[in-house]
């Protein structure tokens, strides 16, 4: 797939300059870029590269000289790495999934599939299911009964969507990702050791019961521009059905439990795991491995560090971190203070044995 430097620079509204005539055919770091690979130097200490590499045309940032590197053409941005957004997206071709539906998938009568859907190898969608316009569904992907899916809609090899799911339109799920499973609600006939702890936060009192299934009849809606990481799982919500905003994003191996209810435009990534009938904002985003405790409340555009666990409310705009949570300056300093530790311990030892030594020799 090639492009010009001159439908390139339109494609992302930016400057261009030399030969606009160009033909590019991929991307590559300066050092490793070919002559017909448009180089990423947008900013002088990656432009150092282009003396190692063959590129003629480069992308740069704003007041970067492209005659001084030598180049055939460039494209100048002014915020670069909003600029790789549109550069991967006008030189991604996309997965291959022939147009039409496979003679190998399986299509219940009952479902609909939308005008111009392409539908791979071994799908399988179940009875009433809705499958929107221009939807691309790859290989050995199954869509079970009722479930609607928007229109524009790329469901990779190996994705899952449950029974009832409501997905809006343009929704992307990676290999192996999971909407609609059952979410983990488990009682036992008296008091769970798991009761007891909340309660007295003490030692429990074992009691010979076990745990009896709590089925799940909420199901999930998922809001336009969603998009989900390989492996990710939405659970079903138990009477209610889980909630997605619009725009979120879910990167691969990320759990959203029963009952969870997301704002739009939140960003959650890997490893992230988001207890039963926790409540977020818009715009919340979690570093990897952040982990939030059930029936909790997270406002508006908070910020979480990698690693950090939610044991408790945070309020809208908070950047927290942290085991437990808390505000992030809070655990710097506190990260400082543990870090002198031994320092100090030196200290005070050195202290105790000049106090022995005068209280000896008094």
């Amino acid at each position: 797939m090639a492009l010009t430097i001159r439908e390139i620079a339109e494609a992302l509204d930016a400057k261009a300059f030399g030969n606009l005539d160009l033909q590019i055919e991929g991307l590559s770091e300066p050092s490793g870029a070919g002559p017909a690979q448009l180089a990423l130097a947008m900013a002088p200490a990656y432009a150092e590269g282009l003396a190692q590499g063959q590129a003629k045309a480069a992308v740069l940032g704003p007041d970067m000289d492209w005659q001084a590197y030598g180049l055939d053409a460039a494209i100048v941005v002014g915020r670069p790495r909003y600029a790789m957004a549109g550069l991967t997206a006008s030189l991604d071709p996309g997965p291959e999934i022939a147009p039409g539906i496979h003679p190998t998938a399986i299509i219940d009568d009952s479902a609909t599939v939308g005008i111009g859907a392409a539908i791979g190898p071994f799908v399988v969608v179940g009875h009433g299911a809705v499958i929107g316009a221009r939807a691309r569904i790859a290989s050995h992907a199954s869509i079970a009964e009722h479930a609607r899916i928007g229109d524009d809609a790329l469901l990779m090899q190996g994705v899952r969507i449950g029974s009832r799911v409501r997905i809006g339109d343009r929704f992307i799920a990676h290999p192996g990702a999971v909407v609609g499973g059952d979410g983990m609600s488990f009682v036992t006939p008296e008091k769970s050791t798991v009761e007891q702890v909340r309660e007295t936060m003490g030692q429990a009192t074992a009691a010979e019961q076990s745990w009896t299934r709590i089925h799940s009849l909420g199901a999930v809606r998922i809001g336009d521009d969603v998009e989900m990481g390989c492996n990710a799982c939405i659970d079903k919500g138990t009477i209610r059905d889980t909630v997605v905003g619009n725009g979120c994003k879910i990167d691969n191996l990320v759990h959203l439990a029963h009952n969870v209810q997301t704002g739009d435009h939140c960003l959650f990534a890997a490893l992230v795991g988001i207890a039963g009938s926790t409540t977020l904002g818009d715009r919340v985003v979690f570093g990897g491995q952040v982990g939030v405790a059930d029936n909790l409340t997270v406002g508006s555009d908070v910020v979480a560090g990698g690693g950090t666990k939610i044991l408790s409310n945070v309020p809208s705009g908070r950047a927290v971190m942290g085991y437990p949570a808390v505000k992030m300056e809070t655990h710097v300093e506190g990260y400082k203070a543990l870090r002198r530790l031994p320092r100090l311990a030196k200290t005070v030892a050195d202290l105790q044995k000049a106090v022995s030594k005068l209280s000896s020799s008094g």
